[in-house]
C-alpha cells in the first residue's frame, strides 16, 4: 500500500510534539509538570450555561440529529451579540453559521473557498490552523511578518504586488495568538481598503475579543468598517469567553456567499453540535455576562503574577494586553540554542512547559508562549524553578 499521501506530505513535522513527548514522559516518572503550553482553559464553565444543557439533554427529541448550520435560536444568540457588542446588524438565516469550533471552521471555510494553487497571506507568527487549514485545502501561502501591525500591513502591500499568481485571501487575528498584539479599527480600514484593491477576501480570527485587560478598549470587529461586509468572513468561540473549549462551540458571521460557502462544506460534513450544547450556547450569548468580567478579572490577575514574579526571577516578560497568553523573549542566556530547545530543557530541567515560537512560524523564533492556565501559587512556583534554571545555564547547556 502506498503511504505517500498527497495532503498529509504537505504537513511538516509538528514541532509542539517534541515538547509533547517530554511533557509526557516527565509525568510518567511521576514529576509535577507546571503547563503553560496549551492555551486550554481551566476555569469552570458558568453554572446556568451547564445547567441548561442539562435540562435540554433531559428532552429526547433533542438528542436527534442537529442542524449542520446551528439551531435558529443560537443563529439568532450570535446575531444579538454582534449587535449588542459591534453594533453590527447581521441577518441569522444568511450571514451567520455556527460551528464545530472557530478552528474546524476555520479549516472548512479553507476547503470552500481555495482552489489549488490559490495563493493566500498569512500572518507569521500565527495559530497553525490559519496556514495548515489552507495548505490541507490546497493553497501556497504567503507569510506576512506579524511580530508588528505596521510591519504586517507594510509587507502585505509589498507581497501583493509580487506575488504571481496574485493572492486570493488574507488572513488576520487579533487580538494575536500567539503574540497578544491588538489593533484598532483604523487598522481593520488600512486592511479593507487593500483588500478592495486587490479583490481579497478577508478571514478574520476575532477568537479573543473578550479577553482584554486593563480597562483597555474593548477590541474590534472588522465588520464595523463600512463596505467590509461585502469580502470579510469572521470567526468567533465560545472556548475562551465562556470557559467551554472542550463543547466545540464556534460561529462564523460576515459575507452571505462566504457564509454560503462554508454552509455547504458543513452540510456534507457534520450535523453540527449536540443540540443541548447548541441550546446552552445560546443560554451563554443570551444570558448574564458577569461570568465574562470575572474571566477576564483573573486572567489579567494571572497575567500580572507571572509577569512579576517572572521577572524577580530573570525573565522579563512584557505584559500582553489581551487574550490568555504571554510572548515572551527567550531569556538572554538561552537565546543562542533557540525557542524549541529552550522549551525542551524547560520540562526537563525547570518542570515547567511552555510553547516554543518557532512552532508558530519562523518569525517566532526566539520567542515562546505561556499560557495563562495555571493559577497564581503555580505561577510563583514555576518562577522558583525558572529563577534556578536560568542562573545555572553554564551547567545546563553543558549536560
Amino acid at each position: 500500500m502506498r503511504a505517500d499521501f498527497h495532503r498529509i506530505q504537505r504537513l511538516p513535522p509538528y514541532i509542539f510534539e517534541e515538547v509533547n513527548r517530554l511533557k509526557a514522559a516527565a509525568r510518567a516518572r511521576g514529576e509535577d509538570i507546571i503547563d503553560f503550553g496549551m492555551g486550554n482553559p481551566d476555569l469552570p464553565t458558568p453554572e446556568h450555561i451547564t445547567e441548561k444543557l442539562i435540562e435540554t439533554a433531559q428532552k429526547p427529541r433533542t438528542n436527534r440529529y442537529s442542524a449542520s448550520k446551528g439551531v435558529p435560536g443560537l443563529r439568532k444568540a450570535i446575531a444579538g451579540y454582534y449587535d449588542r457588542r459591534f453594533g453590527v446588524g447581521l441577518n441569522r438565516d444568511t450571514e451567520v453559521v455556527a460551528t464545530l469550533g472557530s478552528k474546524e471552521g476555520f479549516a472548512n471555510l479553507a476547503q470552500a473557498i481555495t482552489a489549488p494553487g490559490d495563493a493566500v497571506m498569512v500572518p507569521n507568527p500565527s495559530y497553525p490552523i490559519h496556514a495548515y487549514g489552507f495548505i490541507i485545502a490546497g493553497a501556497v501561502i504567503q507569510h506576512l511578518p506579524a511580530l508588528d501591525p505596521e510591519e504586517f500591513l507594510s509587507h502585505m502591500v509589498q507581497t501583493a504586488k509580487q506575488s504571481a499568481p496574485a493572492p486570493t485571501t488574507i488572513v488576520v487575528n487579533y487580538p494575536s495568538n500567539p503574540t497578544a498584539t491588538v489593533v484598532d479599527l483604523a487598522f481593520y480600514k488600512e486592511l479593507i481598503k487593500f483588500a478592495e484593491r486587490y479583490d481579497l477576501i478577508v478571514v478574520s480570527d476575532l477568537a479573543y475579543s473578550e479577553v482584554y485587560f486593563d480597562d483597555s478598549e474593548p477590541p474590534a470587529s472588522m465588520l464595523q468598517v463600512p463596505g467590509a461586509m461585502k469580502r470579510v468572513v469572521e470567526f468567533g468561540s465560545l472556548s475562551k469567553t465562556y470557559s467551554m473549549p472542550g463543547w466545540r462551540m464556534g460561529f462564523a458571521v460576515g459575507n452571505p456567499e462566504l457564509i454560503a460557502a462554508l454552509t455547504r462544506v458543513k452540510s456534507y460534513l457534520d450535523y453540527g453540535a449536540y443540540t443541548p450544547i447548541q441550546v446552552a450556547a445560546s443560554a451563554a450569548l443570551n444570558g448574564p455576562q458577569d461570568c465574562v468580567d470575572e474571566m477576564r478579572s483573573i486572567y489579567q490577575a494571572r497575567r500580572d503574577c507571572l509577569v512579576e514574579s517572572m521577572g524577580l526571577a530573570g525573565w522579563d516578560i512584557p505584559a500582553p494586553p489581551a487574550t490568555m497568553f504571554a510572548w515572551a523573549p527567550v531569556p538572554e542566556q538561552y537565546q543562542h540554542i533557540g525557542s524549541l530547545e529552550f522549551s525542551k530543557l524547560m520540562v526537563e530541567h525547570a518542570g515547567v512547559a511552555v510553547s516554543p515560537g518557532v512552532g508558530f512560524g519562523e518569525y517566532g523564533e526566539g520567542y515562546v508562549r505561556l499560557a495563562l492556565v495555571e493559577n497564581e501559587q503555580r505561577i510563583r512556583q514555576a518562577a522558583r524553578s525558572v529563577r534556578k534554571f536560568i542562573s545555572s545555564v553554564d551547567e545546563v547547556i553543558k549536560e
